[in-house]
């Protein structure tokens, strides 16, 4: 049976198991050849074929619940779960989500763009199928970086403790974006080295069983013996410890081993984790050899290569500035000490952690001890910028309150991914931050209208003593000329581009070209356009502000964020607490839901952040001020 003809768990369960590996095979190069055209999670995928194959073999999904972790690794699942044919529209607006979607399939259970979520869920599932009498099994797959995480740990100890039946797989392959850091990532090496382990420790546990029972203190000499072995054989003693019973590793690319130990752990009552050892990239050489540049590839991909198709011309990406922002105050200053939760490539830091190992700290997927680590550092008068995604500083919120913020300490905080993200969707979009930063005590947050501004806004926070967030976007930036010399720019201090007297457009970072585009369009008909650079989301501007009262100049604020507490609100704000109450403001932001997949374009044409929108709000509100004239 070839590929196109499995459109369902059931017709791959009627393959011959001698057949498995030909359909590894060729899922592996339907993936090369599908996301050479749509881009996605490309090593990931390549990496977990036969596991996906194997357990949609020996289990029952949809009865039986997989929740995979991160969800980028859950292709090979949709492949098999009727899903194949849409692969074309993969991360495509209104397409197929490269992340599990309960409304695109029920084999879907649960949806995750973060990692270290799926044990947490497993445990609340477990619970209610317990409590409702059911007998399926739930299947968390987890990755050994999401295993770093402080919740995936949190889970394993509630897991261990309640001792119900959960079939935990741990898919290790030794990398996550970036390559896996930290204590539980070495523990894990030195288990792949020890295959061995179980035949060893099935032979002691046999030899202690044929020893005559005699109690007291032969008996207890006898089960420290048998304790003793597992730690000899540096066996999985972490789980045990924690109350799972630990099988593996098992070569994840072998179908015959996988099979053997998945039918074992199902026969294993309480909780069971088997350690999957697996490669990233596996079948496709660049994807083995690039394990970081391919885990993701974008559109156009060029098959054996490790390069997408370059535009010419290209502006500088935005990532890039900021290492090499970053790498000039670390020349200047030793304070200065790079932070990055696994997002090292990611963020722009590779070449700072070249050339100063000492002072960059990749701390694995943890954000919140990435967030209080930083803190941490700031209370000894050292000058941490910690490189963080938006979406993933949200999961350091309380550590930026309780930390951070409120004990006013000394932290640049660069919030990559701000605004849409495209393709990565809902789970990834920045448009938060601004809501949820705003409204802490001593907090700073700005965010440039291009590259150059960008990165003096970096010198600016650097210069800054407190806690002070710089938000930037996703990709390129607008190819603008840059300074040479860093400047600082004056807190809490918006820029003027153009001066009119019938609107005043106050747009946010990547909408003042959108305003600048509008006043021109809405120049040509005789409306003139005050444009307005905000620059800052708190501390506002509030002398423009005030002057925009004097003149009763109507207002239109932009931004690429929640309309709901965003820019928008503050300014609302403002006037309310000045008291007042004759404006006429109109705010233009990200309505309250979750934006789904696609390019940026489209999710900004979406919910009225266009040249379009800006320009009819404003032929909207201006004649109503001319008739009151």
């Amino acid at each position: 049976m070839h590929l196109e003809q499995i459109n369902s768990p059931e017709q791959l369960k009627r393959v011959p198991v001698s057949q498995l590996p030909r359909l590894a095979e060729e899922i592996r190069q339907f993936l090369i050849d599908s996301l050479s055209i749509t881009g996605g999670h490309l090593g990931s995928n390549l990496g977990v074929v036969e596991l996906t194959l194997a357990l949609h073999y020996l289990f029952d999904s949809p009865k039986d619940r997989f929740i995979w972790d991160v969800g980028h690794q859950a292709y090979v699942h949709k492949i098999l779960t009727g899903r194949l044919k849409q692969f074309d529209t993969l991360r495509q607006y209104k397409g197929m989500c490269g992340f599990p979607k309960m409304r695109e399939s029920e084999h879907d259970v649960w949806e995750t763009g973060h990692s270290s979520t799926s044990l947490s869920a497993a445990m609340g599932m477990a619970v209610a199928r317990d409590i409702k009498g059911e007998s399926h099994r739930i299947v968390p797959i987890i990755g050994d970086g999401a295993l770093t995480g402080g919740m995936a740990l949190e889970a394993l100890n509630h897991i261990g403790n309640e001792q119900r039946n959960i079939l935990c797989i741990l898919n290790d392959n030794e990398m996550s974006i970036s390559p896996n850091v930290g204590a539980i990532h070495n523990y894990l090496g030195k288990l792949r080295t020890h295959k061995h382990y179980h035949k060893i420790k099935e032979e002691m546990e046999y030899f202690l069983k044929k020893i005559p029972t005699v109690g007291g203190a032969f008996a207890s000499a006898a089960e420290r013996v048998k304790d003793s072995m597992k730690y000899l054989v540096v066996s999985g003693v972490l789980f045990e410890k924690l109350g799972l019973t630990y099988l593996g590793p098992v070569n994840g690319h072998s179908m015959d081993e996988l099979l053997e130990c998945l039918r074992q752990a199902d026969q294993t009552e309480g909780p069971v984790l088997v350690h999957v050892v697996t490669q990233k990239g596996k079948g496709y050489l660049p994807a083995e050899t690039h394990k970081e540049k391919l885990h993701g590839v974008t559109k156009g991909y060029k098959l054996e290569s490790n390069k997408g198709v370059k535009k010419s011309n290209t502006p500088v990406k935005y990532p890039k500035v900021f290492g090499d922002t970053l790498i000039r105050l670390a020349e200047q200053d030793q304070r200065v000490i790079g932070v990055t939760p696994a997002m090292l490539g990611g963020s722009g830091m590779n070449e700072f952690a070249a050339r100063f190992p000492d002072r960059c700290f990749d701390v694995g997927i943890a954000e919140q001890h990435a967030t209080t680590f930083a803190a941490g550092v700031a209370t000894q008068g050292m000058k941490p910028v910690l490189a963080i995604y938006s979406t993933f500083l949200q999961r350091g919120y309380d550590q930026l309150i309780h930390d951070i913020a409120r004990q006013k300490l000394d932290v640049v905080l660069a919030v990559d991914r701000a605004g849409f993200v495209g393709a990565d969707g809902e789970t990834h979009q920045g448009v938060y931050d601004i809501a949820y930063m705003r409204c802490i005590p001593n907090m700073v947050v700005m965010m440039p209208k291009d590259e150059n501004e960008f990165q003096h806004m970096l010198y600016t926070a650097y210069r800054y003593e407190g806690p002070i967030a710089v938000r930037f976007p996703r990709g390129t930036g607008l190819g603008v000329e840059m300074d040479e010399e860093l400047k600082e720019l004056p807190i809490g201090k918006s820029e003027v581009l153009r001066e009119g007297g019938d609107v005043a457009l106050l747009a946010f970072g990547t909408m003042v070209p959108f305003a600048l585009e509008a006043a021109d369009r809405l120049a040509r008909e005789g409306i003139r356009c005050k444009v307005v650079n905000a620059r800052f989301a708190k501390p506002l501007d509030s002398e423009l502000l005030d002057e925009l009262a004097r003149e009763q100049l109507p207002i239109i604020t932009i931004e690429e964020a929640s309309a709901i507490g965003g820019f928008g609100s503050g300014v609302l704000e403002y006037f309310s607490e000045q008291e007042i109450y004759d404006m006429q403001v109109k705010t233009i932001g990200v309505p309250d839901y979750f934006v789904e997949h696609g390019d940026v374009k489209d999710q900004r044409g979406e919910v009225g952040l266009t040249v379009e929108r800006i320009a009819h709000t404003a032929h909207n509100m201006v004649p109503r001020r001319r008739q009151r004239a």
